[in-house]
Order: structure tokens, then C-alpha cells, then sequence
């Protein structure tokens, strides 16, 4: 099963680059498309069914992570990148084909919907440690560069020739993704670092999703910022999953007006985490900078739980936007908090965490949307009226869990006794897919990478 590479010469960040590139620009063009399909195929209960679909892929994601991350230690990067790439996209034609059977298969893949996992694993085995927050930010940037282009052309291509195009367009792109890493990508791990015998050992310790999380509780500092992320983390999660179908459905906005809406969010969070958050950070400091973050959280949460007007959601994108900066500060802030031999197993606890709430946040909001009957059809009067109060309600719950958040990251030290070292203010976020990056030795410096994804659309 150990796939020889074709190509010739040197792994370079490149090579990462245009795996995600590909990979996300096929799923950012089925951004509309997807969403007809599904309100098409449940629409009874598309908000449940929706919340159900991304729980469980989030869910075996967080479960199926750290095993891959440790047979790619093994095996090399190239044959698990292959792997995840392949079963990731691998839904994307049956959308035409089958509804039914590429919401299930869309289920299912979670098991390997680790790209990201593999893809700074692979950074990190060919860049230097003063490399790799430059070469992480580039493979992140070129994340946000392929969802801001992405879904306004796939909303052009579905208007203008249709659904099924858009399609094959993305079956097309991701083929070429496919066919790039069999024939073009080189293996970053060096041979002698790899074994080649199929029988080595991997222990438990390596496969277990919740071996990080069984530590959070040894040091107070940890504990706090583990439960700041949590609590802030499980809505974000819950929002990535459904705020689209939310516009779609409740607010009325055309698959146009959301195309535009991810590009204008996009791009604002990219200015947000590069420009005011290195002015921030050496402003006010650290924690400040993670408690203004989950202020504009709260802030944006709350006004998409009682928005009801088009309008009242372009502006709250805007703070969604400026509450991108949350996640770089809290990952900056687990970096000044730890010693530097520790990094690797804190981190790890912060993203087994956030990996949970992957899981967790879409099957929650897709309850309270349930919960609250917030469908398109059958509404009684009283529900009706209810909703004119709250349009949202799971967004309102999500700012209460984060108004929680703050008020634990308040009593966060801003310098512990263990910190032994300056802490880079170019922390940058992750989109992982709600992984748990376990793809090096433990307290390598393969472990040292940035965790937290930015998904505050």
C-alpha cells in the first residue's frame, strides 16, 4: 500500500500549498449547489439532518486523527495525503448521482477529512522551527484565498449552466488534486526516519483522540484556557456548519448574496489576522487581545441570533470578521504559558478539544434549530411570533456559552511561572477540520504548529 513517489526532486511548501488550494477551491464551488440539494433532499428537518451530517464527520474525524497522524510517522506523508485527499472529495459526484448517498458518504468521510493534519505535518519535515509559522501562515492564507473565490463562482457557474456543471467542474478539480500528489508531490519524510515494515508497533497512547484531553486538569493555567477554548469553540463550530443554510433559508439571501458574503468575510479576517493583530498584540498584550476576540464573538453571535434583516447580517459579518483574531491569540497565549518542552502535549490538548467540539457544535445547533422549529414550512403562529423575537436561537445560546468563555478567560494569568520564552505575535489559525494534529514524536517540534482554525463566518 506504500505509494512510491513519481516525482523528482525536493518536498516544497509548495507542494502543500496547492493540495489545500485544489482541494478547497472543488468544495467552495458546491457551496450553493449543496445547499438546494439539501433543503431538496430533507426539507422537513434540514437544519437537524444538516447538524447531524457535520456532528458525525466531525465527530470520526476527531477519532480517526491521531491514528493517521501516527502511521504517517511511519508510512510517509505522500500515501496518507493521497488517502485523505481521496476519501475527502470523494462525495463530490454523487451529488448529482445520489443525494441520498453523498450526505452519507459525506458522514463517513470524516474518518479520513484530516488534509490538514497530514498537509503541516509535511510542512513541518522540510522547514526550519523559524520557518514554520511563515510557511503555516502560507498554507493558511492560501485556505481563505480559495473560499473567497470559490463559492462566487460556483454560485455564477449554477446560475448561469446549472448544478450539474458546478459538479463536474469540482469532480474535475478534485481529480487533478488527486492526480498532482500521486505524480507531482515528493515524500517530505526522510527514508531513514521511516520504517519500512508494516508490523511496527503503534501504541494506544498515539491512537487515542482523548489521550491529550485526560490532561487537562493538571495545571490551573491549562484548565483555564482549555475551557475558554471550549466554551468558545463549540459554537463557532456549530455556526461554520450551518450559518449558510441559516442565510439561505431564514434570511432569503440568493446564493449570489452568500457568495459575496464568505468573499467579504474572507477577506476581512485576513486583514484582521494579519494587520490588527500584530498592532494588538503589542498594544494591549496577550490576553487582552483574546478577551477584545471573544468580545467581537459575542458581539457578532448575538446579533445573528436577533438579526432578522438582510442587512443586520453584512454588518455582523464584519464583527465576525474582526473575531477571527481569537483563535492566533489563544494559541499565542498557550505558547507563553508553556514550557517549551511541554508545547507539543498542551497543544495537543487545545485542538483534541476543539476537534470534539467539531463534533459536538453542528449536532447541537441543528437540535435547537429543531428544537425551535426554525424551518421554511408548517410554522404555527405562536412559533411565527417567536421567531420574530429570536430568529436564531442557537446563535443566541452560543453567545451566552461564550459570554461563559469570557468571563473564564478573565482570570487567565497573562505571565506563568513556567514560561520560559517570548511568544511570536504572528500566531496564525488552522482550518483542520476540527483534527488533532498528532503526526510527530511526542515533544518534537513537529508538535509545535498552529492550532486553532478560523471558521467565525
Amino acid at each position: 500500500m506504500l505509494i512510491k513517489t513519481c516525482s523528482n526532486g525536493r518536498a516544497k511548501v509548495t507542494h502543500a500549498v496547492v493540495v489545500i488550494f485544489l482541494e478547497f477551491f472543488a468544495w467552495g464551488l458546491l457551496t450553493a449547489p449543496m445547499l438546494t440539494v439539501l433543503h431538496e433532499t430533507f426539507p422537513h428537518h434540514t437544519f437537524l439532518v444538516n447538524g447531524l451530517i457535520q456532528g458525525v464527520k466531525g465527530l470520526l474525524s476527531f477519532l480517526s486523527a491521531p491514528l493517521i497522524g501516527a502511521l504517517s510517522d511511519v508510512w510517509g506523508r505522500k500515501s496518507f495525503l493521497l488517502l485523505t485527499v481521496f476519501f475527502t472529495c470523494a462525495p463530490i459526484p454523487l451529488m448529482r448521482i445520489s443525494p441520498w448517498w453523498y450526505f452519507a458518504l459525506i458522514s463517513v468521510s470524516g474518518l479520513f477529512s484530516v488534509t490538514f493534519s497530514v498537509i503541516f505535518a509535511y510542512v513541518a519535515d522540510i522547514t526550519e522551527e523559524r520557518e514554520r509559522s511563515t510557511a503555516y501562515g502560507l498554507v493558511s492564507a492560501t485556505f481563505a484565498a480559495s473560499l473567497v473565490t470559490s463559492p462566487a463562482i460556483g454560485a455564477y457557474l449554477s446560475a448561469t449552466y446549472g448544478d450539474s456543471l458546478v459538479v463536474l467542474v469540482a469532480t474535475i478539480i478534485a481529480v487533478a488534486d488527486i492526480l498532482f500528489i500521486l505524480l507531482i508531490v515528493p515524500e517530505s519524510l526522510p527514508d531513514k526516519m521511516r520504517l519500512s515494515s508494516w508490523g511496527f508497533p503503534i501504541s494506544w497512547e498515539q491512537a487515542d483522540p482523548f489521550a491529550s484531553l485526560k490532561k487537562v486538569g493538571k495545571d490551573t493555567t491549562v484548565l483555564l484556557i482549555c475551557v475558554t477554548v471550549f466554551l468558545s469553540y463549540l459554537p463557532e463550530a456549530g455556526q461554520y456548519s450551518s450559518f449558510f443554510l441559516y442565510l439561505r433559508q431564514v434570511i432569503k439571501f440568493s446564493s449570489e448574496a452568500i457568495a459575496a458574503f464568505i468573499a467579504m468575510v474572507g477577506i476581512l479576517s485576513i486583514v484582521a489576522q494579519t494587520l490588527l493583530l500584530s498592532v494588538l498584540m503589542r498594544k494591549i498584550g496577550n490576553k487582552n487581545t483574546v478577551l477584545l476576540g471573544l468580545g467581537f464573538q459575542l458581539f457578532q453571535l448575538a446579533w445573528y441570533g436577533f438579526g432578522s434583516e438582510p442587512w443586520m447580517m453584512w454588518a455582523a459579518g464584519t464583527v465576525a470578521a474582526m473575531s477571527s483574531i481569537t483563535f492566533p491569540a489563544v494559541s499565542a497565549l498557550v505558547s507563553h504559558c508553556t514550557d517549551h518542552d511541554q508545547q507539543g502535549a498542551v497543544q495537543g490538548m487545545v485542538t483534541g478539544i476543539r476537534g470534539l467540539c467539531n463534533g459536538l457544535g453542528p449536532a447541537l445547533f441543528g437540535f435547537i434549530f429543531f428544537l425551535f422549529n426554525v424551518e421554511l414550512i408548517d410554522l404555527n403562529p405562536d412559533v411565527i411570533l417567536g421567531l420574530q423575537i429570536i430568529p436564531g436561537p442557537p446563535f443566541l445560546f452560543g453567545a451566552c456559552t461564550v459570554l461563559l468563555a469570557l468571563l473564564v478567560a478573565y482570570f487567565i494569568p497573562e505571565h506563568d511561572s513556567l514560561a520560559a520564552k517570548t511568544c511570536s505575535a504572528q500566531a496564525i489559525t488552522v482550518p483542520d477540520n476540527g483534527t488533532q494534529l498528532n503526526s510527530s514524536a511526542p515533544g518534537s517540534d513537529e508538535d509545535n504548529e498552529p492550532l486553532l482554525q478560523d471558521s467565525s463566518m
